[in-house]
């Protein structure tokens, strides 16, 4: 087993605090929005080792998971993530343009999918997935979106997407909930502000998840909460940020089907809790640390991350990389988090 030293991600949504206390390290008043772990090349991990710290990347090669901490104060953009096929298509137009990797206006920047799992680690509030047609009708009506509300019930919810991008039409926040009139005060003249009311509004409690396939439209508002995901960073954007929007691409790639229900728990055996992922490209676990736990032999590389209590191994905030067929066991009083590759 390997300790990591993550990467701080410092966007300007994040949370001045959490981060840097969860590192028992002093807050300089910066946003600190995401600690990467694995070995993406945006934001590649460290790897402890006798004589120094060395690339993760140098141990275990390339994983094929990225576990982030991740912690807003305000809202993240109004987005969606490709399949492995609009990926790889992406990225190879991108290039064929030449749009730099590292370019702002870049949305492809590698040929994975991005399927992600959300766990609240604080009250954590976002939207995610489109909420039955008949539901978001009524709330439509109750804010006086009268001409919104009919578009969608005659033409459903892709057209009504379609409709409302290639439109400027004035409405009012006067009647709306509380949390759309703060995005409208962010962001006035968004055009997704007439595609959020569509979305589910959650409100997690710690414990409780978000399972995102590809083209479920989310955005996160505010909270902290661990964010697994295969290791990609292809974001596709609508609105509700100063970043780089593509909405044509968007409307190709998001699925505008009715999700019933976007919050997931963990199935509990005993200390153990087994979150119901978006794909089996990877898996989570919380376990609660009473005394001591074994660490059973994998197949697959395995990121633990400890985010409460102490354990005498792995403190809290950090992460380490457990080999594969490498036992492990953690003795103390805290919270782990097994996030495992595909076997």
């Amino acid at each position: 087993m390997y300790r990591l030293v993550g990467s701080v991600r410092k966007y300007d949504w994040g949370d001045t605090a959490f981060i840097p206390s969860l590192l028992n390290e002093t807050p300089d008043g910066s946003p600190c929005a995401e600690l990467w772990f694995g070995t993406h090349l945006m934001g590649p991990s460290l790897a402890e080792t006798p004589t120094g710290n060395v690339a993760l990347k140098e141990i275990v090669g390339d994983l094929d998971i990225l576990v982030k901490i991740l912690a807003a104060s305000r809202p993240l953009s109004l987005q969606t993530h490709p399949t492995r096929e609009q990926a790889q298509t992406g990225f190879d137009e991108e290039n064929a343009r030449g749009v730099p990797l590292e370019s702002p206006l870049r949305i492809y920047r590698d040929t994975a999918d991005k399927p992600e799992l959300i766990v609240a680690l604080t009250p954590f509030h976002a939207l995610c997935g489109f909420a039955p047609i008949d539901t978001s009708v009524v709330l439509l009506h109750a804010m006086e979106w009268h001409r919104e509300a009919e578009y969608l019930e005659q033409h459903g919810l892709r057209p009504y997407l379609e409709w409302v991008y290639a439109n400027d039409l004035t409405v009012s926040f006067t009647n709306a909930p509380t949390w759309l009139a703060e995005l409208a005060q962010l962001y006035p003249n968004d055009h997704s502000l007439r595609v959020a009311p569509l979305l589910h509004h959650v409100e997690l409690a710690p414990g409780e998840a978000l399972s995102l396939p590809a083209g479920n439209l989310h955005a996160y508002l505010f909270g902290a909460g661990l964010e697994v995901m295969t290791s990609s960073d292809n974001v596709v954007r609508a609105g509700f940020t100063s970043k780089h929007v593509d909405v044509p691409e968007l409307l190709r790639i998001v699925d505008a089907q009715p999700l019933d229900e976007p919050v997931v728990r963990p199935i509990i055996d005993g200390n153990i809790g087994t979150y119901p992922c978006p794909t089996d490209a990877f898996s989570v676990q919380r376990i609660e640390l009473t005394d001591s736990y074994i660490l059973s032999p994998s197949p697959v590389h395995r990121i633990v991350l400890a985010t409460n209590g102490s354990t005498d191994s792995l403190p809290i905030g950090r992460a380490a990389v457990v080999l594969p067929n490498e036992q492990v066991e953690f003795r103390g009083t805290a919270t782990l988090w097994v996030c495992a590759g595909r076997v």
